[in-house]
């Protein structure tokens, strides 16, 4: 088996771990934090339950799966031997950056190194390193064994075949990278995302909408297309003679719209007096833990239906 070393084990570096052990590489997980390390194993355990129960183990069991996985209380024994390294720590710059000198300075040279990092640059914090050919972003949407795409983001130094390595390992693995050509901030993922909130918020703040109206719209509307198309596809097939026709069609219509997208506003302002006036009387402080779990598991359906729907589709 492929080894794959975990370094940090968070909620990130936990569903990571399940991830690669699913695809049959052997995980060594450490956190320089015994505390978050000591209940990984019964925490993964049971997240290996609901997916098997989903079939969503590719046919394994779930011991076979959970004895890939290993906390190790060294550093340098989850590094030895691995191909593929995966550090979840704080979004930190000084972390980052200490956290990386160590891992190129003990792992070998075979070694891809990726940074769970949702915001920072892997410029800031692999210029320094011997090894910075190696080193990259691989940022997913958590959780991971659930939600396929990754985001590989190179450093200016980081080498092609670093970045080929790393699409062919999480394709492998049953991930879907979406591999930029150059580093940005925010990536592709949170630049999208942000680009929506931005707007949310702006209609509830400004009295055209409330906050389960956007969610309606969304969740009833724009999500049903979007969980299994992107947006130029969406748009190829809105119009009779596909994405030029659209824009020829439609543009004038954002055009109209953009200069009142412009204005920024403060999430944490007066609107958010409303948002979660209007959340909390739809789900109730006490009651998030509990809409996580059913959050998780409609996405183990969703997976589940989606992987039947690939293959039957012949994606």
């Amino acid at each position: 088996m492929t080894k794959v070393a975990i370094v940090g084990s968070g909620f990130i570096g936990r569903a990571w771990a399940i991830s690669f052990a699913r695809a049959g590489h052997d995980v060594r997980m450490w956190d320089q934090s015994p505390a978050a390390t000591a209940g990984a194993h019964d925490y993964i355990a049971g997240v290996l339950g609901d997916l098997a129960a989903n079939d969503l183990l590719r046919g394994q069991a779930i011991d076979v799966v959970l004895d890939r996985i290993t906390i190790v209380a060294e550093l340098g024994e989850a590094l030895a031997d691995a191909v593929h390294i995966q550090e979840n720590t704080p979004e930190n710059l000084d972390v980052k950056r200490e956290v990386f000198s160590r891992i190129d300075a003990l792992a070998g040279p075979q070694a891809v190194i990726a940074s769970s990092t949702s915001a920072l640059l892997p410029s800031k914090f692999t210029d320094h390193l011997q090894g910075r050919h190696r080193c990259l972003v691989v940022h997913p949407i958590n959780p991971p064994y659930l939600i396929p795409a990754a985001e590989v983001v190179p450093a200016p130094w980081t080498s092609p075949e670093t970045v080929e390595t790393t699409r062919a390992f999480l394709v492998a693995a049953g991930h879907v990278p979406l591999v930029m050509k150059h580093e940005l901030d925010g990536f592709i993922m949170n630049r999208l995302q942000g680009a929506l909130l931005e707007e949310v918020f702006r209609l509830v703040a400004d009295g055209y909408a409330s906050v389960e109206d956007v969610d309606i719209g969304i969740r009833d509307g724009l999500a049903l297309r979007w969980s299994f198309m992107g947006p130029f596809e969406t748009i190829d097939l809105n119009a009779p003679g596909g994405v030029r026709d659209y824009v020829e069609r439609y543009q004038t219509i954002y055009a109209n719209i953009f200069p009142q997208m412009l204005r920024r506003l403060d999430w944490a302002g007066e609107v958010m007096e409303t948002v979660e006036a209007e959340r909390r009387k739809r789900l109730p402080r006490e009651g998030l833990g509990e809409r996580q779990v059913w959050r998780d598991r409609r996405l183990m359906a969703l997976a589940a239906h989606k992987r039947k729907s690939d293959q039957e589709f012949g994606r």
